[in-house]
């Protein structure tokens, strides 16, 4: 039988869980939840129901796990432990810092309904935090360095749509090339936050907006920009249209570590991502998680998790065995 998969939300992100189901043959979507006007939404599935969020209660029989698309700066702190007292979830939050108190809001509610809720789940947090946990695990005489981009954060360009006064908007964020060349070669360098990278931001302002108010916004936001040196462009719509509709993104992470007699042996563990469509990846990662978040409800398991929590195989539509004979 397939795992019933609904969707809450249904802007890039939400597109890309739909993709993700159908690419899936245990997968089945089984309908799509929206804020909006339902009738107003139109998504690729003609064969599945899109359903006002306000009607969601009577959908607890009908959907094996709810994967959540909304934002990190307001829809996920709220909507995540809503939810995870009647479903079984995934959310994509990735405000790193706060994520301990996510986890905890997410964990009360997900335990009083005898739940299983999987928070940030992703690439950064997800597949990046993965890798920092073995790569440490492995050489614990070393450093972690993170680098993002140059790619489109979908997390940080929606925090400034949020700001009033702005029409649209996209941020980059941008590595700073000596500093993940002096990590490449293993010199262990000591690196501050805005010494890693740079954020750009081309924003579009509502007509008649205070574009000096909306860039100081920007720049001094908490957990987002105020750690960076960030630029905010102003343009029209039509060049944001025109030069900004892509979603690329990627990154690296890596591991400078050393071995043997007072570190004599240097070893550097890179993992990389270059991505065309940051949305679809992401939607990628968390249809896999569904997947684990069924298994585990299955076997009684309540409360919330993330990606460090989950045993690799629970991600793989194959079987142990398979999984044996095939990637050992």
């Amino acid at each position: 039988m397939s795992i019933r998969i609904g969707i809450l939300g249904y802007g890039n992100l939400g597109r890309g869980v739909e993709y993700a189901t159908e690419a899936c043959a245990d997968l089945e979507l089984a309908a799509v939840f929206t804020r909006r006007e339902p009738s107003s939404l139109s998504i690729r599935r003609k064969d599945v129901p899109v359903v006002s969020v306000s009607e969601i209660g009577q959908w607890k029989d009908k959907i094996d796990v709810l994967i959540l698309c909304g934002g990190s700066a307001t829809d996920l702190p709220v909507q995540t432990p809503m939810y995870a007292k009647d479903f079984n979830v995934i959310d994509s939050f990735d405000t790193h810092a706060r994520i301990p108190e996510h986890f905890a809001a997410v964990d009360a509610a997900a335990k009083a309904g005898g739940k299983v809720a999987i928070i940030s789940v992703g690439w950064d947090p997800g597949l990046f935090s993965l890798n920092r946990a073995y790569a440490s695990a492995i050489l614990p005489n070393g450093k972690d360095y993170t680098f993002w981009g140059r790619g489109v954060s979908q997390g940080h360009s929606d925090a400034i749509r949020r700001i009033e006064g702005v029409q649209n908007a996209k941020q980059y964020t941008v590595p700073v090339e000596a500093a993940l060349e002096a990590v490449r070669s293993g010199k262990n360098p000591v690196l501050s936050t805005r010494e890693k990278h740079t954020r750009e931001c081309f924003v579009v302002a509502k007509e008649g907006a205070d574009r000096a108010r909306i860039e100081k916004e920007i720049v001094t936001m908490p957990n987002y920009f105020a750690d960076y040196d960030t630029t905010v462009h102003f343009i029209d719509e039509k060049e944001f249209n025109e030069k900004h509709g892509g979603l690329a993104h990627g990154g690296f992470v890596i591991r400078s570590g050393a071995t043997g007699e007072n570190g004599a042996h240097k070893h550097v563990v890179e993992f990389s991502l270059k991505l065309d469509s940051n949305p679809e990846f992401t939607a990628s990662v968390l249809v896999a998680y569904a997947r684990a978040a069924h298994r585990l409800a299955a076997e009684g398991v309540k409360g919330a998790k993330t990606v460090l929590d989950i045993p690799p195989a629970y991600l793989s539509p194959k079987t142990a065995e398979e999984l044996r004979s095939s990637l050992l």
